[in-house]
């Protein structure tokens, strides 16, 4: 969320419009509006059109979106180097500010792809970004997709609730190849050790997604890539 951008903190907030879904803004004029809007939780600019979602509901999106981070943060909390964030906003460019639903990076001293501003968000690219949708008509899997391929996201998960089905795509030669999953689990390409039992965390099986995920952990491939983020000057395998 953009609560605290030093940058606008000279301009007026006073008699600004509201931010309202569908209107057509810069990202400089998006995050003075934001800024003015303080009770607002999650709004975000995608090819210069804000977005405000609706009210989160517990099983479609808030309950998934928990399950989604705990596995996340198993991995983070196991790999030095990398961060998680949950809803961080990111500045991808000038038209493009998202707020997704989990992120997963490489910190910049690491060899990260993204760095953190003066006044604390993501600018960048992160490595992989996550997103809980309702269904394949969300926009995550449109204008958001699009989004995040030309920025260079390297993974990007999409988790369609309703439909009971998660895509998992890889950046290769600047498309994005969807994975299919070896035996039921889908590997990280750029997070070795990062493994996802799928029908298990669409079931809700938590026991098993994380009983995966500690095997990757225990990988050689996870070891190799702990010592290489210990060494920033190697070049990453990405």
């Amino acid at each position: 969320m953009v609560k605290h951008l030093p940058h606008l903190q000279s301009s007026s907030t006073q008699n600004l419009p509201p931010l309202e879904s569908g209107d057509r803004l810069t990202r400089y004029e998006f995050e003075r509006r934001y800024h003015a809007m303080p009770h607002l939780k999650k709004a975000e600019l995608i090819e210069g059109v804000v977005y405000l979602p609706s009210p989160l509901r517990f099983e479609p999106h808030a309950e998934p979106h928990g399950n989604l981070i705990t596995w996340l943060g198993v991995y983070k909390a196991m790999t030095p180097g990398v961060r998680m964030g949950d809803n961080p906003t990111v500045r991808l460019d000038l038209d493009n500010e998202p707020q997704p639903d989990a992120v997963l990076l490489i910190n910049e001293v690491a060899g990260g792809r993204s760095r953190l501003s003066e006044d604390g968000y993501i600018e960048g690219a992160p490595e992989l970004v996550a997103e809980v949708a309702a269904s394949s008509a969300a926009y995550d899997l449109y204008d958001k997709k699009t989004v995040y391929r030309r920025n260079g996201v390297q993974e990007y998960i999409v988790w369609q609730v309703l439909d009971q089905k998660l895509d998992w795509f890889v950046l290769q030669d600047e498309e994005y190849i969807l994975q299919e999953p070896d035996d039921g689990i889908i590997q990280s390409k750029v997070f070795p050790g990062l493994w996802l039992a799928v029908l298990s965390l669409l079931e809700g099986d938590m026991a098993t997604v994380l009983t995966v995920v500690q095997k990757g952990l225990r990988s050689p491939e996870h070891a190799a890539f702990v010592e290489q983020l210990k060494h920033p000057s190697t070049e990453c395998d990405l």
